[in-house]
């Protein structure tokens, strides 16, 4: 064999041309490495059809059921609801206004998502913030102004953390399943909240099966937002959450912790061999975004409410008396619907806001639509088969993508392999493996 240091070797069986010199051979150039990057202009086109197929069903399913209202209620569902005289720029803050809480909840079961975990607990850990919040608001009451509302918030965060932290802890050193955790934490985090709220004083109004009112001082704030949108819901909670699903994005792409936390997510093996704990970040991610549904209960629980008076199965209207929770058995669905908007936000936070948007818009022309005899229930039949279409389009999406990497490593093997020449008296066949001695070529 050519001792000379400058050699190639090229095997059929790699994708890729091994070069023994550091510098390239004559010109040579070694095969680009390609990144491969997320098709997001693909992604928000089946986005966008699932969007659209899914208003699809609900029209047909308003034509079968009431044929002579389907139309009007279904332009009063997409948008009309904005013209009517009821709502109009309160509408508009109303809708606003109601963001805040599935927002957080959509961040949590997003963020839980990139690390590889399905948080399905953001319904245990939102009413676990809530009480936290609750229980502030009411017993330090005498706290003046912002500090009590900014005092109930961090409560609301420690509250849902505390709660994310037992599948976290579960999932991490014992490696029990976290749905099943999760699951059975939301009814054990309801059932609690309720016992609780009975057998603390002041909390509980035994006539009316609330809780106590909380105090204006507890109130979120409205930094001037109800001027605009008169009569409505709307207050800083709003602000804050898109503020934090900016954030969550920045820490997620910029940071190294969003670095160990993806990188856990996508391959725990590999990330360990690289030295990432996988246990820490299992911890850590079940912590934020239990943290982040616990602030959404406080948000619901600190509005000042316009719109909605209390929390649970039977929410009542009226302007100006606080928001309360009811007493009942059963489990909030701020958490579920928190699971379709970080499914149709693809778990980008980013998308998470926008699909947000999306399904609140949608919702608040259901609660419209009524007037012509369509149950608000429709809503839920239309972000369900949305949240399936978007499902089935990622499906799709992946088998195309990985038929095209495996269709361009195949080129790309074809142009970088040096073929065998027999009149080339360099080029000597060792079992298979083609060495391209150095020399003028």
């Amino acid at each position: 064999m050519n001792n000379n240091p400058k050699q190639q070797i090229t095997d059929p069986a790699l994708s890729n041309t091994l070069s023994l010199n550091p510098q390239p051979n004559n010109g040579n150039k070694l095969p680009k490495v390609k990144k491969v990057e997320k098709d997001t202009a693909a992604k928000f086109m089946a986005t966008l059809v699932a969007i659209l197929a899914g208003l699809i069903v609900g029209l047909l399913i308003m034509i079968i059921s009431r044929p002579y209202e389907a139309l009007p209620s279904f332009y009063t569902l997409i948008g009309g609801w904005m013209l009517l005289p009821s709502q109009g720029l309160t509408g508009i803050g109303n809708w606003l206004g109601s963001l805040a809480p599935v927002l957080m909840t959509g961040l949590a079961v997003g963020f839980a998502f990139k690390t590889g975990l399905f948080n399905i607990g953001a319904s245990g850990q939102f009413t676990m913030g809530m009480f936290f919040a609750l229980l502030i608001a009411i017993l330090l009451k005498d706290i003046p102004g912002p500090w009590l509302w900014m005092l109930a918030c961090l409560g609301g965060i420690l509250g849902g953390a505390l709660w994310g932290l037992v599948p976290g802890l579960t999932k991490a050193f014992f490696n029990v399943n976290e749905v099943i955790t999760c699951i059975m934490m939301n009814y054990i985090g309801m059932y609690t909240v309720n016992e609780l709220i009975r057998r603390i004083p002041g909390l509980y109004d035994g006539s009316r099966n609330l809780t106590a009112r909380i105090g204006e001082n507890a109130f979120n704030p409205t930094i001037g937002l109800r001027y605009i949108f008169r009569n409505s819901s709307i207050d800083i909670a709003f602000v804050i959450a898109i503020l934090l699903a900016i954030f969550i994005y920045f820490v997620l792409n910029k940071t190294i912790l969003g670095y160990e936390l993806k990188a856990c997510g996508l391959n725990r093996e590999a990330a360990r061999y690289g030295g990432i704990s996988e246990k820490r970040a299992i911890t850590i991610s079940f912590l934020i975004a239990g943290g982040l549904a616990g602030l959404g209960g406080a948000f619901m629980i600190l509005a000042s409410g316009a719109d909605l008076t209390y929390v649970g199965p039977n929410a009542g209207y009226g302007f100006g008396s606080g928001t309360h929770y009811s007493i009942a058995e059963v489990i909030l669905n701020e958490g579920f619907d928190g699971i379709a908007i970080a499914l149709l936000g693809q778990s980008n936070p980013i998308g998470i806001i926008f699909s947000t948007l999306f399904v609140s818009f949608i919702k608040r022309g259901g609660n419209t639509i009524q007037i012509y005899g369509f149950k608000p229930e429709i809503i839920d039949i239309i972000v369900a088969v949305i949240v399936y279409f978007s499902a089935f389009a990622l499906l799709i999406g992946g088998i195309i993508t990985r038929v095209k990497k495996k269709r361009n490593d195949k080129l790309a093997f074809q142009e970088n392999v040096v073929p065998p020449t027999p009149s080339d008296p360099s080029i000597v066949d060792v079992d298979k493996i083609i060495i391209k001695t150095g020399g003028d070529q």
